[in-house]
């Protein structure tokens, strides 16, 4: 059953995302740690250019962060590092085998990465995972969603583990605080929970405000895009849905301004499916998978990671991308009222 914070949630057809003839805009290089995949990348403005911090596999499989910063069309590659600017650190044991799917948010003067750590339960306290592995079947392992902070997408500084104790996966903090407090989206499987912490190591979680839907195109699981983006009407939230048959999609939510517990609404249909040859085939096939979209030059720009293998754009005016979340906000208000009355 749907949690209070959903129950009422508009359901209403969104804009479809259109893939850039470009594509893809990023692909492995002959660097040894970058020369299988790269994707799902993170993205963030940073002094007027879009960064990309990408996720990259190599010869020993372990995945690090690359940077690539684009020209002022967002598309064309203008910079990208040789050498990964962010990896595993040797003396951390939560993230041994890779830092994976970077999520960048900006607050105040600085940018808040958040990450999952991958590594292994210890052999004393095995838990198996059913996730496929280059390592075999049956390996316990074991995924934290942590954070770190930079200002120049080159020099960072670890800061946390949010919650411990639970595996878990697609993080991103809201680009402010409410209260003096940080919000964390987060995954829990299945669904999109909503964690708070007065200072990134103390974490409680208000439970799932995004459920799965049965019988859909998001049945499985979900787990968000990248952050949030302010909108007048409500926070959008792109976000990653899951079939029966693993295909993965992408959709938009809506939520509330200044309760984000509260979903305005949500997409019917997916906004971006596979069906390029490049998402169809690749590392994990049949996959759209993004981890960063920004509102640059009167477009959502949404940098989405192709079957595991390479990085693609796809975008969609602001004007209609808001106009939904516009519609939303008027139709969930509508409702409330309605509500309110049959209740009197």
């Amino acid at each position: 059953m749907p949690t209070a914070t959903e129950e009422r949630a508009v359901v209403l057809a969104a804009p479809r995302l259109q893939r850039h003839p470009a594509n893809p805009i990023l692909t492995p290089t002959d660097n040894w740690w970058e020369n299988r995949w790269v994707y799902n990348a993170a993205a963030a403005v940073y002094r007027g250019r879009v960064h990309l911090l990408y996720r990259a596999q190599g010869m020993d499989w372990i995945s690090r962060l690359g940077l690539a910063v684009l020209a002022e069309d967002g598309v064309t590659v203008q910079e990208r590092s040789p050498r990964p600017v962010f990896e595993p650190a040797i003396d951390n044991p939560w993230e041994r085998l890779g830092v994976e799917d970077p999520r960048v948010t900006r607050m105040g003067d600085g940018y808040y990465l958040c990450y999952t750590a991958a590594s292994l339960y210890p052999a004393l306290k095995p838990r198996v995972s059913k996730r496929p592995t280059p390592f075999g079947d049956g390996v316990p392992w074991r995924t934290r969603i942590a954070i770190a902070t930079t200002r120049d997408f080159r020099n960072f500084r670890r800061r946390a583990i949010a919650f411990r104790n639970w595996d878990n996966k697609n993080g991103a903090l809201f680009p402010r605080k409410f209260g003096g407090r940080y919000l964390l989206l987060h995954r829990i499987f299945p669904e999109i929970h909503l964690g708070v912490s007065r200072d990134l190591h103390h974490w409680h979680n208000y439970g799932p405000i995004l459920r799965v839907r049965p019988g859909t195109w998001d049945s499985n699981r979900i787990g968000i895009a990248g952050p949030p983006l302010p909108t007048p009407y409500g926070w959008l939230l792109i976000y990653h849905g899951v079939d029966e048959a693993r295909t993965y999609r992408l959709g938009v939510a809506l939520l509330d301004l200044e309760d984000p517990r509260r979903v305005l609404g949500r997409s019917d249909e997916p906004i971006l499916e596979p069906e390029e040859p490049y998402e169809k085939a690749g590392l994990v096939p049949n996959v759209v998978f993004s981890c960063g979209a920004v509102d640059y030059r009167g477009q959502i720009l949404v940098y989405y990671g192709a079957a595991d293998s390479v990085v693609c754009l796809a975008t969609v005016p602001r004007e209609r991308m808001w106009a939904w979340a516009r519609e939303v906000s008027l139709r969930s208000r509508k409702d409330g009222e309605r509500a309110r009355r049959g209740k009197l």
